[in-house]
């Protein structure tokens, strides 16, 4: 059971942690000069939103929608139907200064149209499970499964991220050792990791241990409110604050030195403008906690009851 973080404490940790960073790290702009920044606005990727949208939206209306709530990163997600919008999102992204951050899959006509547009998004693919005798075996295995998209990708510049999606290739362990793999075997530095609270359930309790593991290879971390056996009980897409948690997961995040990219999800059927709505607020709600103020009233959360 992981313990509610102690705010006081988090805060002396907070103020040490700032104080003893050095000045490159303060003068960086791509990664967050602080712990806290690590949960800005600019530094939040938003994920699942395309399909996972009850009003339907279009690029343009996407685009304005993520203006309104402060969100500049998107993790774009797709089904057959919105392939013929491919080339207007992009155009939709740039002309409201959003950042085409991830693309999830693989389809030659997106990567066509990131060659045209000099767009370099990270690509985010499941790590299959393959079957064999040893652990040794299924490494390669998976591996060799990766290699075609580990070289599509590096001649396209693109960082490729290996997506926990459950089974054998979504545990922390064998995620990192196919990252390790490819890298040592086929000098694929561009491969790392994206994982999932959501497909991670079962790592509530080891999530400090499995976080340093797989910090190294981190692309993009993506919360979710997380109960235990949530992804059982019919609890596994949860807004940030509802979960159990919640609060404690941020403060391994934020003890844990990652300052990479956070990624917030919508994956309901609700008019996902009002779930990410409800992440923002939530996620607002867990972070004046972490900086050692009261917790105040819970949001009144719009898809979530």
């Amino acid at each position: 059971m992981l313990h509610r973080p102690d705010s006081f404490s988090l805060a002396l940790l907070l103020a040490g942690t700032l104080a003893i960073l050095p000045a490159a790290s303060l003068a960086d702009d791509s990664k967050p000069a602080s712990p806290l920044d690590l949960f800005a606005r600019d530094n939040l990727v938003a994920w699942c939103i395309v399909p996972f949208d009850a009003k339907n939206r279009g690029p343009a209306e996407r685009a304005a929608m993520l203006r309104r709530l402060g969100l500049r990163r998107v993790a774009y997600d797709w089904r057959a139907n919105h392939v013929p919008t491919f080339e207007e999102e992009i155009q939709q992204y740039n002309k409201h200064g959003i950042e085409y951050f991830a693309f999830w899959g693989t389809h030659e006509r997106a990567f066509e149209l990131f060659s045209k547009y000099k767009l370099r998004p990270q690509i985010w693919q499941t790590l299959g499970s393959p079957t064999a005798d040893t652990q040794q075996q299924r490494i390669a295995a998976a591996a060799r499964q990766m290699l075609p998209l580990v070289e599509q990708t590096r001649k396209l510049d693109c960082k490729l991220g290996l997506y926990n999606h459950g089974g054998w290739g979504g545990e922390p362990d064998n995620l990192v050792a196919v990252c390790q793999y490819l890298r040592q075997h086929h000098k694929a530095d561009h491969v790392g990791i994206v994982y999932n609270l959501h497909h991670g359930h079962g790592h509530i309790k080891d999530f400090r241990e499995s976080l340093q593991r797989m910090k190294p290879y981190l692309l993009c971390l993506n919360l979710n409110g997380m109960n235990t056996d949530g992804d059982r009980k019919g609890q596994k897409i949860l807004p940030l604050g509802a979960g159990e948690h919640d609060l404690a997961l941020l403060k391994i995040i934020v003890e844990s030195g990652y300052r990479g990219p956070i990624g917030i999800i919508g994956h309901t059927n609700d008019d996902v403008e009002q779930r990410l709505r409800d992440n923002l607020d939530g996620l607002d709600w867990l972070l004046a906690q972490l900086q050692g103020k009261p917790a105040g009233p819970k949001p009144m959360y719009r898809t979530h009851r």
